[in-house]
């Protein structure tokens, strides 16, 4: 199925609403409550869903790409929210035919035991310059920790693309730390009925 930009983007709206979001009493990770949640990994590891994450986000980091006048080489976040995000936009990227498709990475909690040891998995290099992605960025915990992460191994962060933003100061805080962020939804455009 391929749809044109803002069709992709429609249909991704109303996927979200459906089948991730709820209503009722929870504490979210950050410890706080809330009166509805996002599930995200509901939609983006459905099929359908994954492959209009991949169309939308891909869209999104190209436009914002283009408009910053930087390079990209790979995408990706914090596990294990970012990582079906992050996949869907590689092959989405592979799928357009891109003269330089986006490579994906995942940033674990902490560093493999054995093996290579690593904290960031999969094809990120030093010096590669990335987009951090996160699913829902609520105080921006997730996406700070995948930042430093890829600083830390030599990677150059270009923004934060974000699938919904839940405008509880995330945003405020990333940018408070240089990066600025871009998202395809806010809570407010989710939530409406």
């Amino acid at each position: 199925m391929v749809l044109d930009a803002n069709s992709a983007k429609v249909a991704l709206l109303q996927k979200l609403r459906t089948r991730s979001v709820f209503h009722g009493d929870f504490t979210l990770a950050s410890g706080a409550k809330s009166k509805y949640y996002i599930d995200c990994r509901l939609t983006t590891l459905d099929p359908e869903g994954a492959w209009l994450v991949g169309q939308t986000m891909h869209d999104l980091i190209r436009r914002e790409q283009a408009a910053r006048g930087v390079d990209v080489r790979a995408v990706g976040g914090l596990t294990m929210g970012a990582d079906p995000i992050s996949l869907a936009i590689g092959m989405y990227s592979h799928f357009a035919k891109d003269a330089k498709v986006l490579q994906v990475f995942c940033v674990r909690k902490a560093p493999k035991a054995h093996g290579q040891t690593r904290l960031i998995e999969g094809n990120f290099q030093k010096g590669d310059s990335v987009v951090v992605i996160e699913d829902v960025i609520t105080r921006g915990e997730s996406a700070s920790a995948a930042i430093k992460a890829v600083e830390q191994e030599g990677g150059k962060v270009q923004f934060v693309a974000a699938l919904v933003d839940r405008e509880e100061g995330g945003r405020g805080k990333i940018e408070g730390m240089g990066h600025p962020v871009v998202a395809v939804f806010s809570k407010s455009e989710l939530l409406e009925k």
